[in-house]
């Protein structure tokens, strides 16, 4: 699936509880992994014995998670948690019934969600449409290439220049279109002709925005 080499397939259930049965794990925490996980599944591992590429300085191997959703919204503390128990970087995809969603973005053990590099992520789609493949000459470029997949970035290397960049780049796109759906939301309802102008030329330069980081 997802069109990644069949020698990295892994196929391996793991407990959710593994990843907060530990004493530091907040309660919410544990509510959220109990009540919006239905399972999480090791499908890959990407290793320059299975993948045929070398190992990178940062990344030495390359996880893929399969995380069954039992609702469609969850709370993103889930990801930063699973980042924080396992050493290697991760590849996760989302499902919810039949359609996924890929995300990336590696918090290091330690470090303040705050101050880590943000997730990035594709919108729900079936899984052939997932924009996903493995390139690169060894894992930190696979790992870089994902990212740039991910948010859409694959064409824009040479604008963007880094992995840090790509990540905040796709950031900063998915919270223009979430500013976007919503002031067309306010659109849609607001009845006064003067403010239906001023929402209207607001939603024009936020789109005008997006059409320039998309370009």
């Amino acid at each position: 699936m997802f069109g990644l080499p069949k020698d990295t397939q892994f196929n391996k259930n793991i407990p959710k509880q593994k990843f907060y049965e530990d004493y530091s794990a907040t309660l919410a925490l544990k509510w959220a992994f109990s009540e919006q996980i239905h399972e999480i599944i090791w499908q890959n591992r990407i290793t320059p014995d299975t993948s045929g590429l070398a190992a990178g300085d940062t990344v030495k191997e390359l996880e893929v998670f399969e995380i069954q959703l039992n609702q469609q919204k969850f709370d993103q503390a889930i990801l930063y948690q699973i980042d924080q128990e396992v050493f290697e970087h991760i590849l996760f995809l989302l499902e919810y019934q039949g359609k996924y969603q890929a995300w990336i973005g590696k918090r290091k053990k330690g470090v303040d969600p705050k101050r880590a590099n943000p997730y990035v992520h594709t919108r729900w789609m079936d899984p052939k449409k997932i924009p996903l493949c493995l390139d690169g000459r060894n894992l930190d470029e696979a790992y870089e290439n994902f990212v740039r997949q991910i948010t859409g970035d694959a064409h824009r290397v040479q604008n963007v220049g880094s992995l840090k960049k790509a990540i905040m780049h796709g950031e900063q796109k998915r919270l223009l279109r979430r500013e976007i759906a919503a002031l067309e939301e306010e659109i849609r309802q607001e009845k006064q002709l003067g403010n239906l102008v001023e929402l209207n030329c607001r939603l024009k330069k936020l789109k005008k925005e997006l059409e320039e980081k998309e370009a």
